[in-house]
């Protein structure tokens, strides 16, 4: 019988960028079986090397996911559905309910007069957003449309969470930043747009990264906990954080057209680890700087979350607690999945490494690094020097052809995509030293592996790419 899969963004690229693929099965195993028998470059996506589906990789039949059913051996009917979904590179507790809310002045009746007319916000309402402590980590195209709105709504106190410094090729989706502030720190950034949104706001800034040693010393002071992350160590942070100091977390995530929202950890809910217990190993989801990212579409998804931390703090409607929404932008679609807690998940008792947890190297690992890959790291710089003092490798590109269309190297000798480089293994050289590239040197690193493995031998790969060639070395290129 024909099962329908849908397939995400993350993983069309193995399916000759089908959104759709039909097959035949008889369950949801046989499915998935007959899925990457015709894509068997998805199989490693999907399954671990035993054979089980990984743990960052959800199958709903319908709206419900297979783990709480009966897994794979699940019947499916003509016509089913089945969805993939893959972790994407996104109130008041009783105590302070029943405290004495703070009075508003003339100037806030006045500048809140459209939720005041509101009975579901009122006086009340409006003194509960005042109210309200709401941490965001993150000020960038999650952060930003999440940042003006909770502070036009007129939420009390709002921490910001953020290293970063404001760089041009934020301004594409990073709404709550302008032209003039490219350089600054996007915490000063995001406060001095705030504060001239509403001058009645707190603005608390941690100009640092979040980290196990600090998050719950900065987290412990609010009421609900915003993810405007975009890495997997600060998502888990996030969590288990929230999970420990008992806070509701209201969790977003982008990746070129499509989003997920949600509210984790709120009234006895689940929380991230129920929906992926562990995370993707490094490099196989891109980030959106690798893959790129609709610059409206974080809009979205921040709104959503500006309006569900909203609804918490007022205490109305019905939140995302124990729904995922996932929207699609390109086809203007949004869907719903039922979320439920992992009866078998282990307690959280404890932040931990998270980078390690993650997979990511720390870097005593990076400078054993070359020896263990099959292939020899080298900085812009060096390969400049190189290059100067008579170097000739065979250069390969391994971006996209768009990409490519934004700006090459001169010098290069050949573009394809890093996933596809081994069907021209036979064309390249093994007498002679190849040069990989991409973007930043994630891609490419992927590339040198998979030909280290195909026996290449002489392989040096571009740390920094050509985003890192353009700033260091030669500054008439444009980065994207």
């Amino acid at each position: 019988m024909s099962v329908s899969i849908h397939i995400p963004t993350p993983l069309r690229a193995y399916t000759d960028q089908q959104s759709v693929v039909s097959v035949d099965g008889a369950t949801v195993g046989e499915a998935l079986s007959a899925l990457t028998g015709t894509y068997p470059s998805l199989l490693k996506h999907l399954r671990d090397d035993k054979g089980r589906l990984r743990s960052f990789v959800n199958v709903y039949l319908g709206d419900e996911d297979i783990r709480f059913l009966d897994k794979e051996d699940t019947a499916v009917s003509a016509g089913a559905e089945l969805l993939i979904v893959p972790s994407i590179a996104g109130g008041a507790g009783e105590d302070e309910a029943q405290a004495e809310l703070p009075e508003l002045n003339n100037e806030e009746i006045s500048r809140y007069s459209r939720h005041l007319i509101l009975p579901e916000v009122g006086m009340e309402g409006q003194k509960r957003l005042k109210a309200a402590r709401v941490l965001c980590v993150g000020t960038g195209g999650l952060g930003s449309p999440l940042l003006l709105y909770l502070a036009a709504a007129g939420v009390g106190r709002i921490g910001i969470v953020d290293f970063d410094v404001v760089d041009e090729s934020n301004l594409q989706r990073q709404i709550i930043h302008g032209t003039s502030r490219v350089g600054a720190p996007k915490v000063e950034s995001a406060r001095d747009r705030i504060l001239d949104i509403n001058p009645n706001v707190q603005v608390d800034l941690y100009n640092e990264a979040l980290t196990s040693e600090n998050a719950l010393r900065i987290m412990e002071d609010y009421d609900i906990v915003v993810d405007g992350t975009d890495n997997f160590p600060t998502r888990y942070l996030v969590n288990d954080a929230c999970v420990i100091l008992g806070k509701p977390n209201v969790y977003g995530s982008i990746f070129k057209f499509e989003g997920q929202v949600t509210v984790f950890n709120y009234e006895d809910g689940p929380n991230y680890r129920d929906l992926y217990p562990e995370p993707p190993p490094p490099g196989l989801v891109p980030s959106c700087a690798e893959g790129g990212v609709l610059g409206i579409l974080p809009g979205v998804v921040g709104c959503l979350q500006a309006t569900e931390t909203v609804k918490i703090i007022l205490g109305a409607g019905n939140t995302l607690k124990g729904r995922l929404l996932l929207y699609d932008a390109l086809n203007m679609k949004f869907r719903e999945l039922k979320l439920r807690r992992d009866p078998d998940a282990k307690p959280i008792t404890e932040l931990i490494d998270y980078q390690q947890f993650c997979g990511i190297p720390g870097a005593d690992d990076h400078q054993e690094a070359p020896v263990a890959e099959g292939f020899e790291r080298i900085g812009v710089k060096q390969a400049k020097e190189k290059l100067d003092g008579g170097w000739a490798p065979y250069v390969l590109d391994v971006r996209k052809p768009h990409e490519a269309a934004i700006v090459t190297l001169a010098f290069a000798d050949r573009l394809q995509p890093h996933e596809d480089v081994l069907a021209i293994a036979d064309e390249l050289p093994r007498d002679r030293d190849i040069l990989i590239h991409c973007k930043m040197g994630g891609r490419s690193a992927k590339a040198a592996a998979a030909l280290a493995a195909a026996g290449f031998t002489r392989l040096f790969n571009l740390d920094g790419g050509i985003t890192g060639w353009a700033t260091e070395i030669d500054t008439s290129l444009p980065t994207y």
